[in-house]
Protein backbone atom coordinates (compact mmCIF):
# COMPACT_ATOMS: atom_id res chain seq x y z
CA UNK A 1 0.00 0.00 0.00
CA UNK A 2 0.78 3.42 -0.53
CA UNK A 3 3.76 4.83 2.29
CA UNK A 4 3.30 8.06 4.11
CA UNK A 5 5.73 10.19 6.33
CA UNK A 6 3.10 10.19 9.40
CA UNK A 7 0.96 7.54 10.59
CA UNK A 8 -2.20 8.34 13.63
CA UNK A 9 -3.24 5.66 15.40
CA UNK A 10 -6.48 5.44 17.39
CA UNK A 11 -5.39 3.27 20.45
CA UNK A 12 -8.66 0.99 21.67
CA UNK A 13 -9.78 -1.34 18.95
CA UNK A 14 -6.91 -0.86 16.80
CA UNK A 15 -3.19 -0.47 19.24
CA UNK A 16 -4.93 -2.45 22.13
CA UNK A 17 -7.58 -5.48 22.39
CA UNK A 18 -9.65 -3.44 25.07
CA UNK A 19 -13.49 -4.16 24.43
CA UNK A 20 -13.58 -6.74 27.18
CA UNK A 21 -12.18 -4.25 29.92
CA UNK A 22 -14.39 -0.94 28.44
CA UNK A 23 -17.39 -3.39 28.60
CA UNK A 24 -16.56 -4.20 32.12
CA UNK A 25 -15.76 -1.01 33.44
CA UNK A 26 -19.11 0.56 32.29
CA UNK A 27 -20.48 -2.39 33.41
CA UNK A 28 -19.50 -1.91 37.05
CA UNK A 29 -19.84 1.72 36.66
CA UNK A 30 -24.00 1.37 35.85
CA UNK A 31 -24.53 -1.04 38.33
CA UNK A 32 -22.72 1.20 40.80
CA UNK A 33 -25.68 4.10 40.01
CA UNK A 34 -28.01 1.15 40.77
CA UNK A 35 -28.93 0.80 36.85
CA UNK A 36 -29.15 -2.51 35.19
CA UNK A 37 -25.77 -3.19 34.36
CA UNK A 38 -25.22 -2.13 30.58
CA UNK A 39 -25.03 -4.51 27.93
CA UNK A 40 -22.53 -5.03 25.27
CA UNK A 41 -24.60 -4.30 22.26
CA UNK A 42 -24.81 -0.96 24.01
CA UNK A 43 -21.42 -0.05 24.99
CA UNK A 44 -19.51 -1.01 21.83
CA UNK A 45 -20.76 1.12 19.18
CA UNK A 46 -19.88 4.13 20.97
CA UNK A 47 -16.10 3.38 21.96
CA UNK A 48 -13.80 5.99 20.37
CA UNK A 49 -16.27 8.98 21.68
CA UNK A 50 -14.90 10.75 24.56
CA UNK A 51 -15.42 9.27 28.31
CA UNK A 52 -17.74 11.78 28.64
CA UNK A 53 -19.58 12.04 25.54
CA UNK A 54 -20.41 7.79 26.23
CA UNK A 55 -21.07 8.97 29.84
CA UNK A 56 -23.64 11.18 29.02
CA UNK A 57 -25.02 8.74 26.32
CA UNK A 58 -25.79 6.33 29.17
CA UNK A 59 -26.37 8.29 32.37
CA UNK A 60 -27.71 11.78 31.02
CA UNK A 61 -26.28 15.07 30.45
CA UNK A 62 -24.11 15.27 33.45
CA UNK A 63 -22.32 18.75 35.49
CA UNK A 64 -18.76 18.78 36.09
CA UNK A 65 -18.79 17.32 39.59
CA UNK A 66 -20.79 14.85 38.54
CA UNK A 67 -18.93 13.59 35.72
CA UNK A 68 -15.67 13.84 37.77
CA UNK A 69 -18.07 11.62 40.78
CA UNK A 70 -18.26 9.52 38.09
CA UNK A 71 -15.37 9.03 36.11
CA UNK A 72 -13.33 8.56 39.41
CA UNK A 73 -15.18 5.11 40.39
CA UNK A 74 -15.08 4.36 36.18
CA UNK A 75 -11.42 4.71 36.30
CA UNK A 76 -10.93 3.29 39.54
CA UNK A 77 -12.60 0.25 39.16
CA UNK A 78 -10.16 0.35 35.40
CA UNK A 79 -6.91 0.49 36.97
CA UNK A 80 -7.84 -2.31 39.61
CA UNK A 81 -8.79 -4.67 36.44
CA UNK A 82 -6.82 -3.77 33.54
CA UNK A 83 -4.43 -5.98 33.71
CA UNK A 84 -6.71 -9.11 33.89
CA UNK A 85 -7.70 -7.70 29.86
CA UNK A 86 -4.93 -5.58 28.22
CA UNK A 87 -3.02 -6.82 25.26
CA UNK A 88 -1.88 -5.75 21.82
CA UNK A 89 -3.78 -6.97 18.36
CA UNK A 90 -1.46 -9.15 16.42
CA UNK A 91 0.99 -7.91 14.21
CA UNK A 92 0.99 -4.18 16.37
CA UNK A 93 4.51 -4.01 17.65
CA UNK A 94 5.61 -5.33 14.98
CA UNK A 95 4.83 -2.80 12.57
CA UNK A 96 5.41 0.06 14.67
CA UNK A 97 8.97 -0.94 15.13
CA UNK A 98 9.46 -1.87 11.25
CA UNK A 99 7.60 1.77 10.31
CA UNK A 100 10.34 3.75 12.87
CA UNK A 101 13.10 1.80 11.44
CA UNK A 102 11.85 3.00 8.08
CA UNK A 103 11.93 6.75 9.43
CA UNK A 104 8.56 6.99 10.03
CA UNK A 105 6.63 9.29 12.21
CA UNK A 106 3.72 8.16 14.84
CA UNK A 107 1.15 9.55 17.14
CA UNK A 108 -1.47 8.10 18.75
CA UNK A 109 -4.89 9.81 18.46
CA UNK A 110 -7.41 8.59 20.94
CA UNK A 111 -10.55 9.61 23.33
CA UNK A 112 -8.57 7.87 26.02
CA UNK A 113 -7.34 9.82 29.02
CA UNK A 114 -3.81 10.35 28.95
CA UNK A 115 -3.67 8.97 32.04
CA UNK A 116 -4.70 5.54 31.09
CA UNK A 117 -3.58 6.28 28.04
CA UNK A 118 0.26 6.15 29.10
CA UNK A 119 -0.08 3.23 31.56
CA UNK A 120 -1.17 1.08 28.75
CA UNK A 121 1.40 2.06 26.08
CA UNK A 122 4.33 1.89 28.97
CA UNK A 123 2.55 -2.05 29.90
CA UNK A 124 2.29 -3.17 26.16
CA UNK A 125 5.98 -2.07 25.80
CA UNK A 126 5.21 0.35 22.86
CA UNK A 127 5.56 3.56 24.07
CA UNK A 128 9.08 3.98 22.29
CA UNK A 129 7.78 3.87 19.34
CA UNK A 130 5.27 7.58 19.34
CA UNK A 131 6.84 11.02 19.51
CA UNK A 132 3.44 12.48 20.35
CA UNK A 133 0.29 11.53 22.45
CA UNK A 134 -3.26 13.51 21.86
CA UNK A 135 -6.05 12.47 23.98
CA UNK A 136 -9.24 14.86 24.72
CA UNK A 137 -6.91 16.93 27.20
CA UNK A 138 -5.45 18.62 23.92
CA UNK A 139 -8.36 19.83 22.01
CA UNK A 140 -11.94 21.72 22.81
CA UNK A 141 -13.58 19.22 19.86
CA UNK A 142 -12.80 15.10 19.52
CA UNK A 143 -13.29 12.46 17.18
CA UNK A 144 -15.56 12.37 14.51
CA UNK A 145 -13.90 16.53 14.51
CA UNK A 146 -10.68 16.91 12.85
CA UNK A 147 -9.27 18.58 15.98
CA UNK A 148 -7.22 15.70 17.33
CA UNK A 149 -5.96 14.35 13.96
CA UNK A 150 -5.05 18.23 12.73
CA UNK A 151 -3.20 18.65 16.78
CA UNK A 152 -1.20 15.53 15.76
CA UNK A 153 0.10 16.63 12.70
CA UNK A 154 0.48 20.47 14.16
CA UNK A 155 2.97 18.53 16.66
CA UNK A 156 4.97 16.16 14.17
CA UNK A 157 5.25 19.05 11.63
CA UNK A 158 3.67 17.27 9.22
CA UNK A 159 0.75 18.11 6.51
CA UNK A 160 -2.78 16.44 6.11
CA UNK A 161 -1.44 14.83 2.60
CA UNK A 162 1.56 13.03 4.37
CA UNK A 163 -0.36 11.60 6.75
CA UNK A 164 -2.68 8.24 7.38
CA UNK A 165 -5.40 7.75 10.33
CA UNK A 166 -5.81 4.06 11.33
CA UNK A 167 -8.70 3.42 13.82
CA UNK A 168 -11.43 0.47 14.14
CA UNK A 169 -14.66 3.29 14.16
CA UNK A 170 -16.10 5.50 11.99
CA UNK A 171 -15.63 8.04 14.23
CA UNK A 172 -11.73 7.94 13.76
CA UNK A 173 -12.31 7.16 9.72
CA UNK A 174 -14.69 10.28 9.95
CA UNK A 175 -11.98 12.38 12.10
CA UNK A 176 -9.23 11.56 9.19
CA UNK A 177 -11.28 12.03 6.32
CA UNK A 178 -12.70 15.95 8.07
CA UNK A 179 -9.08 16.84 8.93
CA UNK A 180 -7.79 15.66 5.00
CA UNK A 181 -5.38 12.41 5.95
CA UNK A 182 -5.75 9.15 4.20
CA UNK A 183 -7.59 6.82 6.59
CA UNK A 184 -7.10 2.63 7.16
CA UNK A 185 -10.06 0.88 8.71
CA UNK A 186 -8.35 -1.95 10.94
CA UNK A 187 -10.92 -5.33 9.88
CA UNK A 188 -10.39 -6.62 13.04
CA UNK A 189 -12.97 -4.09 14.36
CA UNK A 190 -15.82 -5.07 16.75
CA UNK A 191 -17.68 -3.00 15.10
CA UNK A 192 -17.71 -4.29 11.28
CA UNK A 193 -17.22 -2.17 8.20
CA UNK A 194 -20.95 -1.43 8.11
CA UNK A 195 -20.90 1.13 11.26
CA UNK A 196 -18.80 3.36 8.76
CA UNK A 197 -20.91 6.62 7.57
CA UNK A 198 -17.48 7.12 5.48
CA UNK A 199 -15.60 5.15 3.35
CA UNK A 200 -12.03 4.49 4.29
CA UNK A 201 -8.73 5.08 1.37
CA UNK A 202 -7.88 1.37 2.80
CA UNK A 203 -9.03 -1.68 4.36
CA UNK A 204 -5.98 -3.59 6.98
CA UNK A 205 -6.18 -7.28 8.04
CA UNK A 206 -3.32 -6.76 10.00
CA UNK A 207 -0.96 -4.05 11.22
CA UNK A 208 1.66 -5.33 9.29
CA UNK A 209 -0.31 -3.92 5.80
CA UNK A 210 1.00 -0.69 6.58
CA UNK A 211 4.57 -2.13 5.86
CA UNK A 212 4.17 -2.98 2.22
CA UNK A 213 4.86 -1.30 -0.39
Amino acid sequence: MKQYKYYLFDADGTLFDTTGLICACFKHTSSYLGMEPLRDDQIIPNIGLTLRDQMELYFGKLTDERFDTIRQVHMSYQLTVYKQYLKLFPGVKDALEQLCGMGKKCAVVTSRMKQTLEIYLAETGIVEYFTHLVTPENTTRHKPEPDPALKALELLGGLPEEALMTGDSTFDIECGKNAGTDTAFVKWSMSGPSSLKVKPTHYLQNMRDLCVN
